[in-house]
């Protein structure tokens, strides 16, 4: 059986081996702890998908490969084994298919051979000269990094005018040169529109500051106005399913279940935005019980290959730095992101049954960004009306009762 390199996210190219936990020749049982892959969005651990003898090892430790090679092959003592290192035509989640059938691909993997669409798509953009680059993948085939490394080689031969106030020169990071390449491939694949919204959260705030001390004594964390939001989304996307959804092709697939990712940041580590699965199923204290799980385990590199697949819709947190207003890129292959702003006091003005008066409320923006392609200004509008009147009207008292 061969076993593949998975797809640890949606947006996910490629996968580095950090490290084998058997050898070739060893015997292993399913369920077994196989070995270790690395990407820019998490690290996790696969275990074997059956008993049986480790065969052949074909990606070494630190290697870096594309979804879908294969990486070993598992199979009986005395089984004849035959595999191709290049991706699959089709892939799983858990890296796994059906016993190993096939010759080996002879097809060169160098200039004239076959090359990943991320290689592709990193030539095109940086218009390289493939005929001048050497492959370091088995057989020559040229990988990921051998195009990263020559357009680092390229840049810094390129003659550069230093002075004493330039400053240092820090080099992206394989995170940072993933996320940017994800960010621009969003931006040239959906036609963004933002808009926005002010939401007074003096209805959540009642709940919250009522609830702080216990909470905080009870669950260790503080409770902040994310899982309000988180909830109010939720219910209010069932009512415009267009924006729970993801482009494929020429068609919109509209989500039975709501997904939702939480960004998560990583300091300069980059960027996460770890599932919440049937986010809709669950009340605001289980909302924000997950949301800190994740983001725990998410910077502390423990997040597993479900946490980071099959997100719907997506909430952007940086609130908490203070920020007036967000214009947030969509995440891939989804149509719409949340960004949640900070909540501060301000002086707005409330009708009375004596007429206006001026009061201090809690007040924050909530700003979309969809996908033209999917929904049009009014739907996404309305969705936003909708989110902000259930956050400003609910009673959240009812969310804790037990």
């Amino acid at each position: 059986m061969k076993i593949l390199m998975p797809q640890l996210g949606e947006t996910v190219t490629e996968g580095t081996i950090s490290a084998w936990h058997k050898q070739p020749g060893d015997e292993v049982e399913k369920d077994e702890l196989l070995v270790d892959v690395e990407t820019d969005k998490v690290a996790t651990e696969i275990p074997a998908p059956l008993s049986g003898v480790l065969r052949q090892v074909l990606v070494a430790e630190g290697e870096t490969v594309d979804v879908g090679t294969i990486l070993a092959v598992i199979g009986d003592e005395d089984e004849v084994i035959e595999t191709t290192t290049t991706p699959e035509p089709e892939t799983t989640q858990n890296g796994v298919t059906s016993p190993v059938e096939g010759k080996r691909d002879s097809a060169p993997k160098g200039a004239d051979g076959k090359l990943s669409p991320a290689v592709r798509r990193l030539i095109s953009t940086h218009q390289l000269d493939i005929s001048t680059i050497t492959g370091t993948g088995r057989d020559g085939r040229i990988r990921k990094q051998d195009i990263l490394a020559a357009i680092e080689s390229r840049d810094n031969a390129a003659p550069v005018a230093v002075t004493e106030s330039d400053g240092k020169l820090v080099p992206f990071d394989r995170i940072r040169k993933v996320t940017a390449e994800h960010m621009v491939q969003s931006k040239a694949t959906s036609p963004h529109v933002l808009q926005a919204i002010d939401v007074r959260f003096h209805a959540v705030d009642g709940v919250r500051q009522t609830r702080r001390e216990a909470w905080r004594e009870q669950q260790g964390y503080s409770l902040s106005y994310l899982p309000f939001i988180a909830r109010a989304v939720c219910r209010a996307l069932p009512e415009f399913p267009r924006l729970n959804a993801s482009v494929e092709g020429q068609a919109l697939r509209l989500h039975d279940q709501i997904n939702l990712a939480i960004a998560v940041d990583l300091g300069e580590a980059g960027l996460v935005a770890p599932v919440i699965h049937a986010a809709d199923q669950l009340t605001v204290p289980e909302l924000a019980g997950r949301i800190n799980d994740l983001a725990e385990r998410a910077r502390s590199q423990q997040l597993r290959q479900d946490d980071v697949t099959g997100g719907t819709y997506t909430l952007s947190n940086p609130g908490p730095f203070g920020t007036l207003f967000t214009a947030p890129i969509i995440n891939q292959p989804q149509v719409a992101i949340l960004s949640v702003d900070a909540i501060s006091k301000r002086a707005v003005v409330e009708e009375g049954p004596e007429g206006d008066a001026i009061l201090v409320r809690p007040v924050g923006v909530l700003a979309q960004s969809f996908d033209h392609r999917a929904v049009d200004g009014a739907y996404s509008a309305a969705f936003l009306a909708r989110v902000k009147q259930l956050i400003e009207n609910e009673d959240w008292s009812r969310e804790f009762e037990a």
